[in-house]
């Protein structure tokens, strides 16, 4: 295995998703909140299900961390906030 890369036990993550994923199709947002509009569809979709975290290592999303309430994470800090031993 190489350092820059240790491993990483997704279990509990996916079983995290299965029980709590909940599928949404919200509307566009009114106006582009990201320097990338294709990615505001994930902040649609976090404001219209009441999400306060996006969990992503897109840098369009994470230079908008805090819009509207809503945190950003990559998801190696997303594993050691949440999943951490």
């Amino acid at each position: 295995m190489h350092e820059k890369f240790p491993p990483v036990d997704l279990i509990r993550l996916l079983e995290l998703l299965l029980v709590q994923a909940e599928m949404c199709q919200p509307e566009p947002l009114p106006e582009p909140v990201s320097a990338d509009p294709d990615d505001d569809k994930f902040i649609a979709c976090a404001l219209f299900s009441g999400s306060k975290l996006i969990v992503s290592g897109n840098k369009h999303l994470l230079d908008v961390d805090g819009y509207r309430g809503i945190e950003v994470l990559k998801p190696r800090a997303f594993l050691e906030r949440f999943l951490a031993d």
